[in-house]
């Protein structure tokens, strides 16, 4: 093992550990650099090795004498007098792994800077808290951010430049400076003109300090800010293709969902319009897979066809969630399609054998040109499909998924339904829709097992809690939805394995795990998606469990994370102190902890009869008063949980005899309709434990041995009822409870 060029010599003691654990990755081990000796085994391991994070362990070979970050890497920056060089990426990050080739993993570039920095690797996925920091100093100085992240810090920790990714070399990807410049301008700035450095990162931290302290606080009208946030996605729709704005396209589920509360609140046509288009669009184009199922991340241009190949755990189950309100929103049963499409995808491709869900699979993998290549993996020629299908059925699939000789990608097809429908293309081609689709089905099988053969994207095999909590709500939701029990289970095994592997005995949570739990505390973030999840997970099985560990983790939220303003901080109040504690303000890719927060605490009011959850949620709304009444669009999550403390809240109680499954006629025709606003209890008679925990399920009864339901608003209900057909009318809009029990 070399050291790392330009850098100090590791210590005896250091160099037996990195060898321990490079001798422990087993022979089978396959370093991710090119900086190999004749026996495969690799010329650099630096600090990265000891870390159990996917992204900083494939940095862990680079020239670069990379630490994680922490107080050794900050007190070497002082002993050294040197700068600190940050570097913040994620494991799927296309532009992350091009930074790390171009100039990571060029020898000189290493060697510079392992002499005039002190080089720091985060992962924004594990360490969400560095990442908002520090992003937050990148938008202050720049106007924009993005990964990877870049900046550079006095040992201190203040940042005095920042930026995204750099090229190598001036003049290269049409960037004027490239990285090697700006390092010898930082490094001569900080040698000669250290007090333009210094002066520089107490202004740009005041900057980040002020951005977090900003009072934002004031009185909510509901209707107002749903209407403005309307008018304002109205305005930047794109009405050809969907979405919003033209350029790059990023689904954001809590835009579409605010919408959806906006067309049933005020009956508008347009909102649910937009909605529509968008689902649309994105399920037709290549945004999402059509073979394996589920969606990429983005697509980097207007018409949803050409993705950034990456695929994401979080976005994944909210656009499942979205599509199955669109479903019931609108009956249109290609949404339900999708949501189960997608949901299939991450039980085969992204579950851990032990109860968890991965995190993300790149967008890059290797190819037959012997490079890894974006989007090879999930992309066609007609010469493949002829093969795999043979000519005529190559054919027909070619025309329903828009497959060409020149391809719509770098010569390969990115299949996608744009511009047609299977019913004309069936026209078309003298068959039915039914026949047509019967043999889609078949091929889509036959691409997929072989596509399987291919070498697959890379796989961030962690595990975060926050992510998990998304998807565990999305199983427990398309369980309910679709009357699919394999789902539900697969979201109370995701939840039995977070409340088991990710919580320490004195009840605290995690934030990652990777063949065991991992170091960082949780997140805010981490916290209220679980909650978010086990609520969910709670309406579609009905045990208390579920409830009660809500409960537990939400006195944990309320004790540890709250702001006195209203609200709650990213970290905990004993998390390590950085520059600023970031209060979560803006619902972007992932809606805000303190967005889905108050939506949870509203549903634990609710639930639990305890007025004060709702009164609490109140307050954190209105301490983002004035955003939702200025630009309501940077808070989509916070409308819906605005909306929902707006009310009216529908409260759905089934009593059954004996066994929960009496109320299944009732549930099926619950899913037929779209109550964004409710609650939903299906008790036993007589099962006091529940009653003690959901006071909606007490002292109600079944009837004559039936299952009965109840529907009830603000404490006033309708009488009971045994009649699904009933049940169902009384669901729909315009029918109000007018008898008080």
């Amino acid at each position: 093992m070399s050291d790392a060029p330009g850098a100090e010599p590791y210590p005896p003691a250091l160099r037996d550990r990195l060898t321990a654990a490079l001798a422990a990755r087993g022979p089978g081990y396959r370093p991710r650099t090119h900086h190999l000796r004749d026996d495969g085994s690799p010329v650099f391991v630096n600090r990265l090795i000891l870390q159990t994070s996917p992204y900083l362990t494939q940095h862990a070979h680079n020239p670069v004498d990379w630490r994680p970050w922490g107080d050794e890497a900050f007190e070497a920056a002082r002993r050294l007098d040197r700068p600190v060089l940050l570097s913040i990426g994620y494991s799927t990050c296309h532009w992350c792994h091009v930074m790390e080739r171009e100039s990571f993993e060029d020898r000189s570039i290493a060697e510079y800077i392992n002499g005039h920095f002190v080089a720091i690797k985060v992962d924004r996925e594990e360490r969400p808290d560095v990442d908002a920091v520090y992003m937050a100093a990148v938008q202050a100085m720049t106007g924009h951010g993005g990964w990877p992240l870049t900046a550079v810090l006095t040992p201190d920790g203040e940042p005095f430049f920042t930026g995204t990714y750099f090229p190598p070399r001036d003049r290269m990807r049409g960037a004027r400076v490239g990285f090697t410049t700006i390092l010898a301008e930082l490094d001569r700035v900080w040698r000669d003109e250290r007090p333009r450095a210094v002066g520089q990162a107490a202004r740009l931290s005041l900057a980040v300090s002020r951005m977090a302290s900003a009072h934002t606080a004031g009185e909510v009208d509901v209707a107002a800010a749903l209407d403005l946030g309307a008018q304002g996605w109205s305005g930047s729709f794109d009405e050809r293709w969907g979405g919003f704005g033209q350029g790059q396209k990023f689904p954001r589920p809590s835009t579409l969902l605010a919408l959806l509360r906006h067309h049933r609140r005020r009956g508008d046509a347009r909102s649910l319009e937009m909605v529509r288009i968008t689902l649309d669009r994105m399920l037709e184009g290549g945004i999402r897979d059509h073979v394996g199922g589920g969606f990429h991340r983005y697509t980097v241009e207007s018409s949803w066809l050409v993705p950034h190949f990456e695929k994401m755990l979080y976005d994944n189950a909210q656009l499942a969630v979205t599509y199955l309100e669109g479903f019931q929103a609108t009956g249109d049963p290609a949404y339900a399609a999708v949501a189960r499409e997608t949901l299939d995808y991450v039980v085969r491709e992204m579950s851990c054998p032990d109860g968890g869900f991965y995190s993300a699979t790149d967008a890059d993998s290797p190819a037959p040109s012997g490079q890894d290549e974006e989007g090879w993996f999930f992309t066609w020629t007609p010469a493949e499909l002829e093969s795999l299908l043979g000519t005529e059925r190559a054919a027909r699939f070619g025309r329903y998924y828009g497959v060409s000789p020149s391809g719509n990608f770098e010569g390969r097809n990115i299949l996608s339904t744009r511009g047609r429908t299977l019913e004309e293309v069936a026209g078309q081609l003298g068959a039915t829709a039914e026949a047509l689709d019967a043999e889609l089905v078949l091929a889509r099988g036959e691409l997929y097992e072989a596509r399987k053969l291919r070498p697959p994207p890379g796989l961030d095999d962690k595990i975060l809690l926050a992510w998990n909590g998304l998807m565990i709500e999305a199983f427990a939701r398309g369980g309910a939805v679709l009357g699919e029990p394999d789902y539900t289970a697969r979201a109370a095994a995701a939840a039995d394995f977070a409340l088991s592997e990710l919580r320490r005995p004195d009840g605290r949570l995690l934030r990652s795990w990777n063949d065991g739990p991992g170091e960082a505390d949780a997140v805010l973030d981490d916290h209220v998606f679980l909650i978010s999840g086990l609520l969910e997970l709670f309406e579609a099985t009905w045990e208390p469990r579920w409830l009660q560990e809500a409960v537990a983790i939400q006195a944990i939220v309320d004790a540890r994370f709250g702001e006195p303003r209203g609200g709650w901080f990213l970290t905990a109040d004993d998390a390590e102190q950085l520059l600023v504690r970031s209060r979560p303000d803006w619902d972007g890719a992932m809606p805000s902890g303190n967005s889905t927060g108050a939506l949870n605490l509203l549903r634990l009011a609710e639930l639990t009869g305890d007025e004060s959850y709702r009164q609490r949620a109140v307050q954190v709304i209105e301490a983002f008063g004035q955003p939702l009444a200025t630009h309501p669009t940077g808070l989509p999550k916070m409308l819906c949980a605005a909306d929902f403390a707006r009310g009216p809240v529908t409260e759905v109680i089934v009593v059954v005899p004996s066994e929960v499954a009496d109320a299944e006629p009732f549930l099926a025709e619950l899913r037929r309709v779209w109550l964004p606003n409710k609650v939903v209890v299906v008790a036993v008679e007589g099962d006091e434990a529940l009653a003690g925990l959901v006071p909606l399920a007490a002292d109600r009864t079944a009837i004559d041995g039936k299952a009965a339901a109840y529907l009830c608003e603000g404490g006033v209900c309708t009488l009971p009822t045994t009649d699904p057909a009933e049940f169902a009318r009384r669901l729909q809009p315009g029918v109000k409870p007018g008898v008080r029990t």
